[in-house]
């Protein structure tokens, strides 16, 4: 959307988590910086392991986190665009080969043919999934390898490798009714370790090799880019809702009591616990309080993290990549909030590790963002904005927008034609959408 006689646009970024729903409306001002200009947050009950279980209770989560941005931004909210996760995504390289056009100069269309070719390649093997996205890596012009962006280049042939995101029909489905039954349209569909990455990764780590480790509640995503472009991602069925439940059982308390006392006191390497203070805890009505040592805590906590880290390195291995991640590893999510987590990531991964918060926004709202938790929701508002050109109205509308033309309605993951430069279009895909 374009706001009356400036060129400022809008776009609205849902997260719709295992633990949490949050809601961000954000703004592009004519200089090209973002401003966030409303958050809304709210308990999410209805899914599993990033996976719709309740319809119902999703939409009430929605509603809400969706109500409290539009208060906060004064904008009525009528689009969305979303993140997926869960194991039901697939990732998998495809490769191509086409026949440069008859100029034997690689231009837009060649990279576009190669790309769905690439795609097509799969479709026989993947009946039940939609591609979410298509992201090439590299390329080879007749025997010139290595090459992030052939257009211009000379040659006959051009083969080249695409990472294609899918995920499963039903259960994307499922997150499109929830949106649908809310009132809302979706915009845009990314896989949250695009969206995550593209919030908390510097470019040189981009380009140097780096691992973004994303423990939400449900799921931990990884996701391994080098040389610009992502290279491997996985999604792991364990995450920070385990500990909280490990927690839950370990102290016999209850879960949102677990889950404040993991934030507020807990430590995941306990090399990193400073002060082995007893901590009091009253939880339930009529029932004398409890005390235990910090210590208690921590050992239940690292060995959990433990785990998901183990996981994670396992992992790592499998794709080949650990020994190029010369950048190490970003920790960002909600299970990134819990001290000691970059120490004890650092011990078991064998890795550099840095905490990640979102970057790429100013001004407005912008503290309330100020955390690994705000990661997957920030990065889908600059997923938006990156596919959006600078003279394109936005997508996201307030009651007196006009009607939008069926152009500016295609999913954002989708390659959307525009008058931008061709390169530049190329040149974004290659800085990983």
């Amino acid at each position: 959307m374009t706001n009356g006689k400036s060129k400022e646009q809008f776009v609205v970024g849902l997260d719709i988590g295992t633990t949490k729903v949050c809601c961000v409306v954000a703004k592009r001002d004519e200089f090209g910086k973002i401003h966030v200009l409303g958050v809304g947050k709210a308990k999410s009950e209805g899914l599993q392991r990033a996976t719709v279980v309740n319809i119902n209770r999703t939409v009430d989560a929605i509603r809400e986190a969706v109500a409290e941005a539009s208060h906060t931004s004064s904008i009525k909210i009528k689009g969305v665009n979303v993140g997926i996760s869960g194991e039901h995504v697939q990732c998998i390289k495809s490769s191509a080969e086409i026949s440069v056009n008859p100029t034997q100069i690689v231009n837009h269309n060649d990279v576009m043919r190669l790309v769905e070719k690439a795609k097509k390649s799969l479709e026989h093997l993947n009946m039940e999934r939609r591609v979410i996205h298509s992201i090439p890596q590299e390329f080879i012009v007749d025997d010139q390898e290595g090459v992030l962006d052939p257009i211009g280049m000379a040659g006959q042939s051009m083969r080249g490798s695409v990472y294609v995101v899918m995920g499963m029909i039903s259960k994307i489905r499922n997150i499109e009714q929830c949106i649908e039954k809310a009132g809302l349209a979706v915009n845009g569909m990314t896989f949250e370790p695009v969206a995550s990455g593209l919030a908390v990764i510097k470019e040189r780590e981009r380009r140097s090799g780096v691992v973004v480790i994303d423990i939400g509640g449900g799921t931990t995503d990884i996701a391994i880019y080098r040389r610009g472009a992502i290279r491997y991602s996985e999604v792991v069925k364990i995450a920070g809702w385990d500990v909280t439940n490990d927690v839950a059982i370990g102290l016999h308390t209850l879960e949102d009591v677990a889950e404040e006392l993991k934030i507020k006191h807990g430590c995941a390497y306990f090399p990193d616990l400073i002060h082995d203070e007893e901590i009091l805890v009253s939880d339930l009505e009529g029932r004398p309080p409890k005390s235990f040592r910090k210590s208690v805590l921590t050992n239940i906590i690292e060995a959990r993290m433990t785990e998901i880290f183990e996981r994670v390195r396992e992992s790592l291995k499998k794709s080949g990549d650990y020994q190029y991640l010369n950048a190490g590893a970003i920790i960002t999510g909600g299970g990134a909030l819990v001290q000691g987590t970059q120490s004890l990531a650092q011990q078991v991964l064998g890795l550099d590790v840095r905490i990640g918060t979102p970057e790429g926004i100013d001004g407005g709202m912008k503290g309330e963002l100020n955390s690994p938790q705000y990661a997957t929701v920030v990065g889908l508002v600059l997923r938006a904005f990156r596919d959006m050109p600078i003279e394109q109205p936005a997508q996201d509308a307030v009651e007196e927008k006009e009607p939008e033309p069926e152009s500016v309605k295609e999913s954002n993951g989708a390659e959307k034609k525009s008058n931008k430069n061709l390169f530049e279009r190329v040149k974004e895909w290659f800085d990983q959408i």
